[in-house]
């Protein structure tokens, strides 16, 4: 006979609300700790979208994302001549507000030349631009169907396709679009102020240019002497994709990300110290069965054997309800949650680390009990 399993026959109900509560904490564990992975996630999304080699910026910026940029569009023709360069395009990086179905949304805005370097990089539905203006592909979390349109600036687009996970670092939805139309989009003004710039005669519209020109390097190019080479022409510098993502990393979600790693190291830190009063309260709750267990001659093997497995299968209950929960719930998040395997595996080590000791303590002070202490009232 299982004495753990007896126990909690015994006491059902209770003890089924107390996996549950401790469910829930570990839910929201490991929604911290998706938050957290999401966070990375999103801020090399759109760096790794366009699965360049090389990034040509403006000289003395951090850009695109990291800080503005601006170089001349044609700085395309002079990266993709350079001896090792497979192809190379022009891209163009903006925020943009719009409305849709009586909603605004905000939205960043990727523009790219077609059948060069800088468009989504997968296709979950629909097609790619085929026109050369009015059409673009949207990220899924944008809420945009396949065949919606949408007003950008002056202009209606339709949707032709529609990609998944290009999100920026602050959650904006990806949307892609050809490099003509995201400089128009950049650079036309608004009719009153078109009015009012005519009025003094002058031009009705700014200076165009692009956030960045991307290559492709054949594997054999030497990455280190190319960006040598780029830094040495005026107004301009590169960037390697390593120094790209470590510049997201350091300069834009730095902070979130240490805010949340912090937060999720005083969540562990409660999650730990619940579950060991949880299992030290239910062993001292059982002082006067132990004392009966001991007065009949029961080993103290058996007594160690039902606060163990107590514990245990309290933790690996409260384990298991928070990871269902959270893979129920995960969508629902306005911000992406990324719950690696890894990391299930790390709380289920830290909430086994936890039980043991807890359940230590609890042994330790059942076998302090006296057996007279069964005859008492």
């Amino acid at each position: 006979m299982n004495l753990a399993l007896k126990d909690i026959q015994h006491g059902l109900f209770r003890f089924v609300m107390t996996c549950f509560g401790l469910g829930l904490l570990m839910t929201v564990v490991f929604a911290m700790t998706g938050i957290y992975n999401g966070l990375v996630v999103e801020a090399l999304a759109v760096a790794r979208a366009p699965a360049a080699d090389l990034w040509v910026v403006e000289a003395g910026t951090k850009g695109p994302f990291a800080e503005a940029s601006s170089i001349p569009a044609d700085t395309r023709d002079a990266v993709a001549r350079l001896p090792g360069v497979i192809e190379a395009g022009a891209v163009n990086y903006q925020n943009v507000e719009a409305s849709h179905a009586g909603k605004s949304l905000r939205l960043y805005v990727i523009g790219y030349e077609r059948g060069r370097p800088g468009g989504p990089a997968r296709i979950v539905e629909g097609r790619a631009l085929d026109a050369s203006h009015f059409e673009l592909v949207a990220d899924r979390k944008s809420g945009l169907r396949h065949g919606d349109t949408i007003k950008l600036g002056r202009n209606r687009f339709t949707v032709t396709g529609l990609t998944d996970g290009v999100i920026n670092s602050g959650g904006d939805p990806a949307v892609f679009m050809t490099i003509a139309d995201a400089m128009a989009l950049q650079t036309e003004l608004d009719p009153s102020a078109e009015r009012v710039q005519v009025a003094r005669n002058a031009t009705s519209v700014k200076s165009a240019s692009v956030a960045a020109v991307i290559a492709r390097l054949h594997p054999t190019a030497d990455t280190a002497l190319l960006s040598a080479t780029v830094r040495q022409w005026k107004h301009m510098s590169a960037l390697t994709q390593a120094e790209q993502e470590q510049l997201l990393l350091v300069s834009v979600v730095d902070k979130a990300r240490r805010q949340i790693g912090l937060f999720l190291i005083i969540l562990l830190t409660v999650s730990a110290v619940v579950i060991a009063l949880i299992i030290y309260t239910m062993t001292m709750e059982k002082l006067k069965q132990i004392a009966t267990l001991k007065l009949i001659g029961a080993p103290d093997r058996t007594i160690v054997s039902l606060i163990v497995q107590q514990a245990l299968i309290l933790g690996a209950s409260g384990w298991t309800i928070g990871l269902l929960l959270i893979l129920l719930v995960e969508d629902y998040f306005p911000r992406r949650v990324v719950l690696e395997p890894v990391n299930a595996a790390a709380l289920a080590g830290i909430v086994f680390v936890v039980c043991i000791a807890a359940s230590a303590l609890g042994v330790r002070a059942a076998m302090k009990v006296e057996p007279a202490t069964a005859l008492g009232s």
